[in-house]
């Protein structure tokens, strides 16, 4: 079986404690930059493809984003099911923002993936299904959609 769960837990933030400001001594040190902490020759982690869409889907579902910010994403008729959806915000929810709590897939085939994803608003959890493609521009794009919701 080809199942996979793929959200990790969340790093905690490092926070430094407060530099020492003395007025007798010059400037110092130049601030610290993120690109000054990490090792030569490690690469920065990318998104993978299902937390982005998952992400973007949320916020076209729940209202935060137009369905038009979705259209380069998606292929065939996953546009209209996802105007369609919208319609009703599916996954909107009162004084809370929905938030993706866990992100699964399953590979059918090579450049396909069908992804689920739980979204949770205060004490509701609501499910979401995507399938991505893998197009000859070697671009993912959403090519079908469904939520949990009748």
């Amino acid at each position: 079986m080809n199942k996979v769960m793929s959200r990790t837990a969340q790093p905690r933030p490092r926070h430094r404690p407060p530099t020492r400001r003395d007025s007798r001594r010059p400037g110092g040190a130049p601030p610290r930059t993120e690109a000054a902490r990490t090792q030569p020759g490690t690469a920065v982690r990318q998104p993978r493809p299902t937390d982005l869409f998952a992400e973007r889907l949320l916020a076209v579902l729940s209202g935060q984003r137009p369905v038009h910010w979705m259209l380069r994403h998606t292929a065939g008729r996953a546009y209209d099911e996802l105007a369609r959806l919208a319609e009703r915000s599916p996954l909107r929810a009162l004084g809370t923002r929905p938030v993706v709590q866990d992100i699964g897939y399953y590979v059918p085939s090579q450049g396909a993936l069908e992804v689920f994803a739980r979204v949770s608003a205060g004490d509701r959890l609501r499910a979401m299904a995507f399938r991505l493609e893998l197009g000859k521009d070697l671009r993912w794009r959403c090519t079908a959609v469904e939520t949990g919701t009748p």
